[in-house]
């Protein structure tokens, strides 16, 4: 199998597990249905281990284009394979999301929440404020970045790491998951929500393409700055990069801060 491949099914195993408890606490008539947030975040966490074991030896299993470009910034993955890596991520995630829709046939028909049925397919915030939003996407796919690098540098007993960086997952998902979904991924979330923008489901209303921006921006800001910031840290390695970063994060933050307080201000 080529890395192409590896990248592509690795990214269509983890959304076949993602989307489909997704599918399941969601979706009427469904056995877990209204099984919760914590179900959620461990199957998500058991879907990234599936797929790191099932192409890591083949691709290193990155399955995330976020993942792609922090380890690029790192030094650690040639910047000359990421174009390929982020189409067959791509392209993994729309195809495990067609796979959900299949698998969820009936289920669509019986849910009239549109909402609960893009859900299936894409995240969206519990408070729509775009800004904060990034804010809240740029700094879980800068812990998953910097967490993946910290699993790296350490040794572990063969094939745990897979399990590790799982339970990373699900400690993102339940510590920081609660404000945008945790996207964490653009292929997770862009990938499917075009899926859904094309697949006939019944009632299904509209893909919401005006956030799809901040779950494609925030986690590339986040992924790269995750490995500039651990070069520049812990291995004293400072770029460029990092400094501009820096400068571009620190302001997202300033301004998100400052509209929050205003509109803090304006209702009292």
């Amino acid at each position: 199998m080529t890395e192409f491949m590896g990248e592509l099914i690795g990214t269509m195993i983890l959304i076949i597990f993602g989307a489909g408890v997704v599918g399941g606490v969601v979706l009427k008539k469904s056995k877990a249905e209204g099984a919760g947030w914590v179900l959620i975040t461990i199957a998500w966490g058991i879907g990234v281990t599936m797929g790191i074991y099932a192409v890591g030896q083949i691709s290193d299993a990155h399955l995330n284009p976020a993942v792609t470009l922090g380890l690029a910034t790192a030094g650690d993955f040639p910047w000359s394979e990421v174009p390929l890596y982020i189409v067959a991520q791509m392209i993994g995630a729309i195809l495990g999301a067609i796979i959900v829709y299949f698998h969820y046939l009936p289920h669509w028909n019986e849910t009239e929440d549109q909402g609960a049925k893009l859900a299936v397919f894409s995240t969206d915030p519990a408070i729509r404020s775009p800004l904060s939003n990034l804010v809240s996407e740029i700094i879980g796919t800068f812990m998953l970045v910097m967490g993946i690098l910290f699993i790296g540098a350490n040794e572990f007993t063969e094939g745990l790491n897979p399990v590790i960086v799982g339970l990373l997952i699900v400690a993102i998902g339940m510590s920081l998951g609660g404000t945008t979904g945790y996207a964490i991924n653009p292929a997770r979330d862009i990938g499917p929500r075009l899926a859904h923008s094309v697949l006939p489901i019944p009632g299904k209303g509209s893909s919401d393409w005006g956030y799809a921006w901040v779950p494609a921006l925030g986690p590339m800001i986040g992924g790269a700055y995750g490995g500039a910031f651990y070069m520049a840290i812990f291995k004293e390695q400072f770029s460029l990069t990092f400094w501009l970063l820096s400068l571009l994060i620190m302001t997202i933050f300033y301004t998100a801060a400052k509209i929050e307080n205003r509109k803090a201000q304006l209702e009292y």
